[in-house]
C-alpha cells in the first residue's frame, strides 16, 4: 500500500511531489532521515523507437514479442526506466521498475474508433506478452479498459461513425485481430481479461460502495470503479480493494493513438486527452469538457486520480486527416513509438516531430494556439496540484513541462538492440567413440547462452539421423544433451553438425560439428572419449 508515514507533518509521497514540482518546503533541514532528492533543472526522459517494421513480430518461437515495443523497453532499461519491478537481473528489470509480479495492470486502449483510428492492437499484443513474462512469474491480471461513451468495442466493429458499418476493422496487420481475439484466442489465459466500460457511463456509486460497478465522482472529473473477469475490485483512484483495504498494486499503461481530432476543438489526440475515455461524460461535465476545460480535465484525471506508470504514443499507424483513422487515404504508415512518465512533453513532442511533419498543417503543431493552450493548462494543473513523482510506484517524474529545453528524446531504431545479443555454445565441437556392437545411445552436455537477453528462444537442428538434441528447442540459458547413436553404422568416422538458431541474436546460428567414430572392436579408444576434437 502506498506510505502514508509522516515526517515532522509533511508525507513522504508529498515530499517527493513538492520538490518534483520545483515547491519550497520551508521545513527540509528537519527530514534529514530521507533520501536525498535531486534538485536539478527538469530534463523529462522521452523514448523513441524508428523504423519499426510492417512485420514486427520477430521471433519464430515467441510468436507475441513485437520488436517496436521490445525495443521501446530495451532503450527505456538503457536509460535507468525499468519495465519490471525485479531484482532478477532481466534486461528489463530492477528494484523500482514499474510493473510487480502481482499487479493489476490496466492498458487503457482507443476503442471508440475502427481501422486506424484505435489503438494498434498488434501493439497491445506485445504488451501484454511482456507483462506476462514477468521474469518473478506474473500472477496478478492484465486488464484491457475502455470507455467509448455508447460507442465502444472490443471487437473494432463500431458503427456510428462509419455510416452504420459494423464489420471487423482492427487496426493490425490482420484486422480480424481485435482487442477480444487477443484475450480469447491468442492469450486465452486467465491472467487477461477486457472490461468495456461503456455500460457502467451512466451508473454512479458512493465511496463505501466496493461491490457495484459504476463510476464515482471526485471534483468535477469521475473515474471508473468495477470487479474484473479475475474477481478483483479496481477503483481507479484508490486502487485494488482487497480485504476491507485499498492496496497499492495497481498500474496504469495509457496506448493512445496519435491522430487528428478536430478542427478548432483539441486539434489532436495523444496521451493527455486519451483519459477522456476513463472519465464518464454522463457526470455532467461533458460541455466543460469540450473544450475549454480540456487540459485542466486531463490534468487533473492524471495528477489526482490515477497517473500511468507509461504513456506509450502508438504512431505505427497516424491518422492525420480524419479521426476515424478511415478511409486508408488520411493516413499514414510512421512505424514509429514514443512513451515517457511526463503526458505533457509526450504530447508536445509527438505533435511536432510525428504528426506535423506528415502532412505539414500547423494545427497540428504543438505551438498552435488551439493546441498550446490545453497543453499549458494541463501543465499547470498537473505540477499545481505537486507533480506526478512517486518513486513508490516507478514514477520518476515530477514536474511536467511543455518546453522542449526541458526534454530529454532517447532515440534508437527498431531492433538496434539485436546487436547487443549474443549467442554463445560451450562446445565448437564434440567427439564420440563407439564400437560396432555397441546399441543404445551416449550422450554429452552442451551449454547454450544469450548475452544481453533473458527470454530469447532458441531451436537446435541436426543433420544426420543419428545425431539428436534434448530438448531441441528452448527459451533463455540451457544446458542440453546431445546424443549419438552408432546403432547400425558402418566402422570409419561419422560427421554431423548441430546448428544452434537464435532469431534475435547477432550471432546466430551457432555451428556445432560432432564426430562419431565406430570401430571393430569392443569399444572406442581412450582419446576418443574426450569431448572435444
Amino acid at each position: 500500500m502506498r506510505s502514508t508515514k509522516k515526517a515532522d507533518g509533511l508525507s513522504r509521497r508529498d515530499f517527493f511531489r513538492a520538490l518534483g514540482a520545483g515547491l519550497t518546503i520551508p521545513y527540509l533541514g528537519k527530514l534529514n532521515r530521507l533520501p536525498r532528492v535531486q534538485t536539478a533543472a527538469v530534463k523529462n526522459d522521452l523514448f523513441w523507437v524508428k523504423h519499426i517494421p510492417d512485420h514486427p513480430f520477430y521471433d519464430p518461437g515467441r510468436q507475441n514479442h513485437h520488436i517496436g515495443l521490445d525495443s521501446l523497453l530495451y532503450l527505456m532499461g538503457d536509460k535507468g526506466l525499468r519495465f519490471y519491478r525485479s531484482s532478477s537481473g532481466h534486461p528489463f528489470a530492477g528494484p523500482s521498475g514499474l510493473i510487480a509480479a502481482d499487479d493489476v495492470v490496466l492498458i487503457k486502449v482507443n476503442a471508440q474508433w475502427k481501422h486506424r483510428g484505435c489503438t494498434n492492437s498488434d501493439l497491445i499484443r506485445g504488451l501484454i506478452q511482456r507483462v506476462l513474462d514477468h521474469p518473478d512469474g506474473f500472477h496478478g491480471e492484465v486488464v484491457i479498459v475502455e470507455n467509448g461513451q455508447g460507442r465502444g468495442s472490443f471487437r473494432c466493429d463500431t458503427s456510428a461513425a462509419y455510416g452504420g458499418d459494423k464489420t471487423v476493422h482492427a487496426n493490425a496487420n490482420d484486422e480480424s485481430h481485435h482487442y477480444l481475439y487477443l484475450v480469447n484466442t491468442v492469450f486465452n489465459d486467465a491472467r487477461v481479461s477486457a472490461y468495456l466500460l461503456d455500460p457502467i457511463r451512466g451508473t454512479f456509486i458512493g465511496d463505501n460502495d466496493h461491490a457495484k460497478d459504476g463510476y464515482r465522482k471526485f471534483e468535477n472529473v469521475s473515474y471508473p470503479c468495477f470487479t474484473t473477469v479475475g474477481g478483483r475490485r479496481v477503483e481507479l483512484k484508490e486502487g485494488v480493494w482487497q480485504a476491507g483495504v485499498h492496496r497499492g498494486n495497481l498500474k496504469l499503461i495509457n496506448v493512445p493513438v496519435l491522430k487528428h481530432h478536430d478542427t478548432g476543438g483539441s486539434e489532436i489526440t495523444a496521451g493527455l486527452k486519451h483519459v477522456y475515455g476513463l472519465v464518464s461524460m454522463d457526470d455532467g461535465q461533458s460541455s466543460f469538457r469540450h473544450y475549454s476545460g480540456l487540459g485542466e480535465t486531463c490534468g487533473k484525471m492524471m495528477v489526482s486520480v490515477r497517473t500511468p506508470v507509461l504513456n506509450i504514443i502508438d504512431a505505427i499507424w497516424v491518422s492525420h486527416d480524419t479521426l476515424g483513422g478511415y478511409p486508408a487515404g488520411t493516413t499514414f504508415r510512421a512505424n514509429q513509438l514514443l512513451a515517457g512518465q511526463d503526458p505533457v512533453a509526450a504530447d508536445y513532442w509527438a505533435a511536432k516531430y510525428i504528426l506535423y511533419p506528415v502532412d505539414g498543417n500547423f494545427r497540428h503543431h504543438p505551438d498552435f494556439l488551439g493546441i498550446s493552450r490545453w497543453l499549458k493548462d494541463a501543465e499547470n494543473t498537473i505540477n499545481g496540484r505537486g507533480g506526478l513523482l512517486d518513486p513508490e510506484k516507478g514514477i520518476l517524474v515530477g514536474r511536467v513541462t511543455g518546453n522542449e529545453n526541458e526534454m530529454a528524446a532517447h532515440v534508437c531504431g527498431a531492433g538496434e538492440f539485436l546487436h547487443n545479443i549474443r549467442l554463445s555454445v560451450s562446445e565448437s565441437g564434440l567427439r564420440f567413440g563407439a564400437s560396432v556392437s555397441m546399441t543404445g545411445t551416449l550422450e554429452k552436455p552442451l551449454s547454450i547462452s544469450i548475452s544481453g537477453a533473458n527470454a530469447l528462444s532458441w531451436r537446435a537442428e541436426t543433420d544426420a539421423a543419428w545425431l539428436g538434441c534434448a530438448p531441441s528447442s528452448g527459451s533463455a540459458d540451457r544446458t542440453i544433451a546431445v546424443t549419438v547413436n552408432p546403432s547400425g553404422l558402418e566402422p570409419g568416422e561419422h560427421r554431423g553438425q548441430i546448428l544452434i538458431h537464435c532469431p534475435g541474436a547477432a550471432n546466430t546460428p551457432q555451428l556445432v560439428a560432432v564426430l562419431l567414430i565406430v570401430r571393430e572392436g569392443r569399444g572406442p579408444r581412450r582419446a576418443e572419449l574426450k569431448s572435444k576434437f
